[in-house]
């Protein structure tokens, strides 16, 4: 079985398992969100890709499918935010290795992995190599639809899409000064070697903040850093 149906539809109410947090959209978030990401589908399994595509599109969302990792790089466009949903297997590039491709080229692109029982450990894996979430086959709608809609909204508010001045001020008042100050850094574009000589700190010490304020920020690359903070000025 594909999916598991789980009788009357209800709003998508987004978790991210990476930090055990839960998101709830309101009716207008999921339609900004709905209206400017894009959901990218991987997998090899022709019958399981256009189920994924019929049940997304039904719900209201753009979707582009692929039936590998290198037709995924061949035919997208990585600065349309949103997400890509993976499954961990294929042949070819697996899902594992198109992720560590798509850090070696910086994309910014949350992946959700879909993966079989079996595969478990390779999902972890993922989540500490970046990966948003996993969900397991067979595939829960609700689930599904949840967390696409949750890692979405964060794509797009990570790129200024969504935030609106008084989120993203929000977010900004709770880094700390120093925490601020590589933020405005990395917004710059400087890695963490320069950081740190700009500020006489050791480089671990930078990537300890860094990571730190990209999480407050919800965000992900120097792009989407450089949004928040001026978006919260």
């Amino acid at each position: 079985m594909l999916f598991e149906t789980t009788g009357t539809r209800r709003p998508p109410e987004a978790g991210r398992r990476k930090h055990g947090k839960t998101r709830t959209l309101t009716p207008t978030e999921l339609a900004r969100v709905q209206q400017g990401a894009l959901v990218r589908i991987v997998d090899d399994d022709d019958s399981l890709r256009d189920a994924l595509r019929f049940v997304l599109e039904t719900e209201g969302w753009r979707v582009a499918d692929y039936r590998s990792a290198n037709d995924f790089f061949r035919g997208d466009a990585p600065s349309v935010p949103g997400c890509v949903v993976m499954d961990v297997r294929m042949p070819g590039l697996t899902g594992i290795e198109a992720q560590a491709v798509m850090n070696e080229r910086g994309f910014s692109l949350p992946v959700i992995f879909l993966t079989g029982h079996g595969d478990i450990d390779m999902a972890v894996m993922a989540l500490h190599e970046g990966a948003a979430d996993f969900i397991q086959k067979p595939v829960d709608n609700e689930r599904l639809l949840a967390v696409i809609a949750s890692t979405a909204f964060e794509s797009l508010s990570g790129a200024g899409a969504v935030l609106d001045g008084e989120t993203a001020k929000a977010r900004c008042a709770e880094l700390t000064n120093r925490e601020r100050d590589i933020a405005r850094l990395v917004a710059e574009g400087l890695t963490n070697r320069l950081i740190g000589e700009r500020l006489s700190i050791a480089v671990r010490t930078v990537e300890v903040h860094r990571a730190s304020a990209l999480r407050k920020l919800g965000v992900r690359t120097p792009e989407e850093v450089r949004a928040v903070l001026e978006a919260g000025a």
